[in-house]
């Protein structure tokens, strides 16, 4: 098939890289210059601009920050959104974490236009991207889903149908929330053993194989040296970034509000990634947040 990506960073670059892999067509942009040179070299078609990488597109993947930008791409921001250029048929796929009531209206303007148009966020990290065993969590029609499956079997193992559009944004915010509270919560019990001399491979063993066992010790370790794959062993670098993190944690913080559900271990970790971002750590992959809670060097 013939593809457009849109966003080629940490995470969209090995999802487009894998659909090239399994032959289809793919064409990508990414405003990061540096991003587009990758996947050029890689053997990509790379495109001025993300209204030239859609022409003649059968399927157009978005795999963005935030909400603003999936706005600005489908509807434009002083100029016409892609949603104005696509011809009727044409498959949307967004895999970017953004609010649901933007998935929605996403939605709603492609059916508007004949578009067919999913919302599908992904769990898995950047080693699920490149391993091409991410999970997808789809908000939309079972048969706009359907037609999307095969593309979304080359880059992931476990496709979920959520519900409606905007349903998949739901259950990734639930399931973020969670990350980072479990990132924080394994953080503290590191912390606190290493503080009284544990070796943190030994306790990471004892409690990845008891009761404390999470993705975080399975996957993730967030203390250098621990998991050579991890990004706490690379300085933190790559990886899911602290910031996006709080981004999706305000996320649920609002959708929490919204429907008046209580979520206080929520808001909690949204406050400790607000003040790791604010100490300079929100470039850093989001297991960054364990120093905010390790005892001093002396």
């Amino acid at each position: 098939m013939k593809i457009a990506f849109i966003g080629l960073g940490n995470m969209g670059a090995p999802m487009a890289l894998n659909l090239h892999k399994a032959g289809h067509e793919v064409a990508g942009f990414d405003l990061s210059e540096d991003a587009c040179k990758r996947l050029g070299e890689e053997g990509l078609r790379i495109a001025g601009s993300a209204q030239d990488v859609v022409r003649g597109a059968e399927v157009v993947i978005s795999m963005l920050p935030a909400s603003q930008h999936v706005e600005s791409l489908y509807f434009g921001n002083g100029q016409p959104g892609l949603l104005n250029q696509l011809p009727a048929g044409t498959l949307v796929i967004d895999c970017s974490t953004i609010a649901a009531a933007t998935a929605r209206k996403v939605a709603e303007g492609a059916t508007k236009r004949q578009i067919a148009c999913i919302d599908a966020p992904v769990s898995g990290g950047t080693g699920g991207a490149i391993a091409g065993s991410l999970t997808f969590m789809v908000g939309g029609t079972a048969g706009d889903l359907e037609r999307a499956r095969p593309l979304l079997e080359k880059m992931g193992q476990n496709i979920f149908h959520a519900g409606e559009a905007g349903a998949g944004q739901t259950a990734k915010i639930c399931n973020n929330m969670l990350l980072g509270i479990l990132m924080i919560g394994t953080s503290e019990a590191l912390a606190l053993g290493v503080a009284n001399g544990l070796d943190p491979k030994v306790l990471s063993e004892i409690m990845r194989r008891s009761s404390g066992g999470n993705w975080a010790l399975e996957k993730y370790n967030p203390l250098p040296g621990v998991m050579e794959n991890a990004p706490a062993s690379k300085k933190y670098m790559g990886g899911f970034g602290a910031d996006l993190m709080l981004k999706d944690l305000g996320l649920a913080q609002e959708n929490a509000t919204a429907v008046r559900a209580a979520t206080p271990l929520g808001g909690l970790a949204r406050s400790l990634y607000a003040a790791h971002s604010l100490a300079g750590g929100g470039a850093l992959d989001f297991s960054s947040v364990i120093r905010l809670l390790q005892k001093p060097q002396v």
